[in-house]
Formats: C-alpha cells, sequence, structure tokens
C-alpha cells in the first residue's frame, strides 16, 4: 500500500497561515540543505492531494514557473499527477488533476489502495484538519519556521481527541526551518 504523507508550512507555535490565510511569514531563502531534504522526500512520490482552495493557487503558481525554483522542482510539481479533493467540483479545470469527491476516508484509502508511489498532501486547512482527524496520514512532515504569529489557522485543529504522534526524526536548517518527522501513533 502507497504511503500517505503531509508536508506543511508552519510557525513555531502551531499556524499553517495567519488569520487572513497569509504565509508571508515563511522563511526565505532557502539553503541547500532544505533543498536536499524534500528532494528526498518527494523521491518516491507520483501523486499529489490538494484540497480545492489550496489547489486554485497551487496548481496555477506552478504552471508559470515560480522565479527561484529549479527547473527539475518546477518539472516534478508539473508534471506530478494531482487529485483535488472537493464536493464543489464535478471536474478538473487544471492539466494533470483529476477531481475526486464524496466520502473522504473512502477516497483517501481508495487512493492509497491503487498501485504506485507514494502520496503527498501539501497543506490546505480543510483537508489538513480532516485528513489528520481521521488518520489517514502515514507520515507527517512539518517544516517549523523560525516565526511565531500568535494566531491563525492551526495545524492541529480541535478535533476532540489527542493527536498521538511519535517522533521519526528532527532536522534543523542553516536556514533557520527545523523539519519534524512524526508517524502517527495509531491505537
Amino acid at each position: 500500500m502507497r504511503k500517505f504523507r503531509l508536508q506543511v508550512q508552519t510557525t513555531v507555535d502551531g499556524y499553517m497561515a495567519d488569520p487572513n490565510g497569509e504565509m508571508n511569514w515563511m522563511t526565505f531563502p532557502w539553503t541547500d540543505d532544505i533543498n536536499a531534504y524534500l528532494d528526498a522526500l518527494t523521491e518516491q512520490v507520483d501523486c499529489i492531494v490538494l484540497g480545492r482552495r489550496l489547489a486554485e493557487g497551487f496548481i496555477p503558481a506552478w504552471a508559470s514557473g515560480p522565479e527561484g525554483e529549479s527547473k527539475e522542482t518546477i518539472a516534478m510539481m508539473n508534471d506530478t499527477p494531482k487529485v483535488v479533493i472537493s464536493n464543489s467540483l464535478t471536474e478538473s479545470p487544471w492539466e494533470n488533476a483529476v477531481v475526486a469527491g464524496g466520502d473522504l476516508t473512502e477516497t483517501v484509502n481508495r487512493l492509497k489502495a491503487q498501485p504506485g508511489g507514494d502520496m503527498i498532501a501539501y497543506g490546505g486547512g480543510t483537508l489538513v484538519s480532516e485528513l489528520i482527524a481521521r488518520e489517514l496520514l502515514d507520515e507527517i512532515h512539518l517544516l517549523v519556521n523560525p516565526t511565531a504569529i500568535g494566531a491563525g489557522m492551526p495545524v492541529f485543529a480541535d478535533t476532540g481527541a489527542h493527536q498521538r504522534l511519535r517522533l521519526v526524526s528532527a532536522q534543523p536548517f542553516e536556514c533557520g526551518i527545523t523539519a519534524l518527522h512524526y508517524a502517527p501513533k495509531r491505537s
């Protein structure tokens, strides 16, 4: 079965966006060591999973070839098939992306059961909260930026239950970001 990973940027106080949904607190420029870490993280990935709202910005941004990104990274982001989780879209307006709606647990389990490499989600507040609450992720990779913002969209929303995690590794990078790799502890 395929692994399903989450990679998300976060502040030291646990937010993936400020109260207005902005991410202008992120640390840039990145250093070669974090780029190598992320290349290794996505090496086995052949499916990107996105929520609809994130997809609306994410897919066009990568299609335009963002400044400062390597040709290899841009190609990987554009060429990797995407699944957009949405109950409001019936078909994908984007190239190399399909829409999947309905029950999230059934959808993710169906995707994980398909042959292929690993899957990765890059965020989207609603999707991340649901994936964590329903225990659908196999790995959680938090890129902790050295910034506290005090309020915003939490990575771990209040689900009414504790989220037990096991630290797999922690790695600081020259740019100041620290990667925390967790695996969920399942009962």
